[in-house]
């Protein structure tokens, strides 16, 4: 997945012609605290809501004002894990997607974001949680791949978090079932610390009308 695949073309761009105050209305309207500005199809740079309230008259286009604007932007042909370390760092909005010329296609959102890591981690498919605590000298995905398969099932999706200042790490594993005791089991067997597990169809409901919320909040 690379990032022009997760282009939006809802979100219209400013140009220097428009005026912050038309600009404030569409931040509204999209319910987003930056804006593209471009120049016919060439990337200017993001303008936050914070810039715009420093200008002095908000009829004026914006582009009749010297404007401090962050240049933050990803290539379309990007790998998604690139969009996702800028969003964290930048506490961005959205994101412009620019082409090899370096001029502007669209905008990846929030939503568009959230969405994507929804289908990555499979949040909308039913199954089990195990969350095991192991040394990261000791992580063998083919080894956990193996005991999941052994038990007739299959790991839909995993990800790692690092445990600070130690060499410990948490692997989380969706699994496709929801009867996943079998697999805690084997786990146990093969000496791994389970550090938490969820099966219960209750938490499933529950973590999806969770991500529903949030997708419904994020369309207002």
């Amino acid at each position: 997945m690379i990032a022009k695949n997760l282009i939006s073309n809802e979100i219209a761009p400013l140009h220097t012609s428009d005026t912050a105050l038309q600009a404030l209305s569409w931040m509204e309207e999209y319910r987003v605290f930056h804006l593209p500005i471009v120049n016919d199809i060439d990337f200017l740079g993001l303008i936050s809501e914070e810039d715009i309230y420093t200008l002095s008259d908000f009829e004026e286009p914006v582009g009749n004002h010297v404007l401090s604007l962050s240049k933050q932007y990803v290539l379309a042909s990007q790998h998604i894990y690139d969009v996702i370390k800028i969003f964290s760092a930048q506490h961005l909005s959205l994101l412009p997607v620019l082409n090899e010329n370096h001029q502007y296609l669209g905008v990846i959102t929030v939503n568009d974001l959230v969405g994507f890591i929804s289908e990555m981690t499979a949040v909308s498919n039913p199954g089990g949680i195990i969350v095991l605590e192991l040394n990261q000298n000791d992580y063998a995905l083919s080894e956990i791949a193996q005991i999941v398969e052994t038990n007739d099932a299959k790991i839909l999706s995993l990800y790692i978090t690092s445990i600070p200042d130690s060499t410990m790490i948490e692997l989380t594993l969706k699994i496709n079932r929801m009867d996943i005791q079998p697999i805690l089991q084997t786990f146990i067997r093969y000496e791994y610390t389970i550090k938490a597990s969820f099966a219960e169809a209750e938490y499933y409901d529950d973590l999806l009308d969770r991500y529903n919320s949030l997708m419904n909040y994020l369309n207002i």
